[in-house]
């Protein structure tokens, strides 16, 4: 397991779609949080490329592996199942693949959800649109977690580095 402990999450839990394209629909992160977890996530995950993503709406940047190769038995998003692990929506929120071992904690954790094709075999959950720093804070945990996964090795910055 590679998901870090977690502070409880504060407040309402926000509106999200119940289907794909799975958005959330209250909540968004301020602008310059949003483009604070851009900037991490381009430049903390080693042997990655960024660009848009290959399975969500146009406006949302994703995060591929690029010279990383993927761990052994990893479950990355579709289609091609084996480069994109994360992607940031325009509202802040995150979808991201997380070990299958971490996803109870992950859920009981109160900072996200399901994706709708969860059920279906998807290894896709989201992760609630940061709306603070603390928050960021907690986003870049979980996205560190996500990377180990799909590499099996560190960020070079730490979750809690800028």
């Amino acid at each position: 397991m590679t998901f870090p402990a977690l502070p409880e999450r504060a407040g309402d839990r926000p509106e999200t779609g119940p289907e794909v394209p799975h958005l959330q629909l209250t909540q968004p992160s301020p602008p310059q949080i949003k483009e604070a977890l851009r900037r991490w996530m381009a430049t903390a995950l080693p042997g990655t490329v960024s660009g848009r993503s290959e399975i969500s709406v146009p406006s949302t940047w994703a995060v591929f592996l690029g010279d990383a190769a993927p761990a052994r038995g990893t479950r990355l998003f579709l289609p091609r199942g084996n480069a994109e692990f994360v992607h940031l929506h325009a509202d802040g929120s995150l979808h991201l693949a997380l070990d299958p071992a971490d996803h109870a904690a992950f859920l009981a954790s109160g900072w996200g959800e399901k994706h709708p094709l969860y059920n279906r075999g998807a290894n896709v959950v989201m992760f609630y649109a940061p709306r603070d720093e603390a928050e960021l804070e907690v986003a870049k945990k979980v996205i560190a977690a996500s990377y180990r996964y799909a590499t099996g090795h560190e960020p070079t910055a730490g979750p809690t580095a800028a």
